[in-house]
Parts: structure tokens; sequence; C-alpha cells
């Protein structure tokens, strides 16, 4: 049997959303936002969390198991380049390249 990976990937991903809404809201309070573009970096970041979300649930609801591996496949895509996204504002933030 496949490995399903969609309910995992709907945990973290709606975890890491809230990740990247605390780093939105930090931008703002330390009025960063209106001087970098880590604001809007992190929002790209969080639509895709956001899609990754939404195709893992309709994978998990599907009863056809084509279009759930289908689904699954694009949730994780979503979810992977999400990742990269976040390391990026890791790295960012870590080695204080924000002014």
């Amino acid at each position: 049997m496949a490995n399903k990976t969609s309910q995992h990937i709907l945990n973290t991903s709606a975890n890491l959303l809230g990740f990247c809404l605390i780093v939105m809201t930090s931008l703002h309070i330390t009025n960063k936002s209106e001087t970098t573009h880590m604001d809007e970096f992190t929002s790209v970041i969080s639509v895709f969390l956001i899609f990754s979300c939404f195709f893992s649930f309709l994978s998990i609801k599907t009863i056809k198991e084509s279009l759930e591996k289908k689904l699954e496949t694009i949730a994780d895509y979503l979810f992977g380049m999400a990742l990269l996204g976040i390391l990026v504002i890791v790295v960012f933030t870590a080695l204080d390249l924000i002014n």
C-alpha cells in the first residue's frame, strides 16, 4: 500500500502557516515591513501553505485512489516549496540580513 502523507502535510502546513503569520505580524509591529520585502515573501509562502492544506485535505476526503495520489502529490510539492521559502526566511533572520 502507498505511503499516505496527506494527514501529515495538512497538520504541518497548518502549523507552519501560524509561523508565517507570526513573522508577518512581528515585521509589522517593528515597522520592518516598510523597509524590507520579507512580509511579501512570507505572504507568498503562506499562500503555498494554504493551498498545500487545501490539496491535502481534498486528498484525504476523496474516494478515487488515482485522484487521491494526484492531490497528495500537488500538496507535497507545494509543501516542499513552502519549506524552502521558510528556510530562506530563517537564514535571512538568523544572519540579520534584513535591515
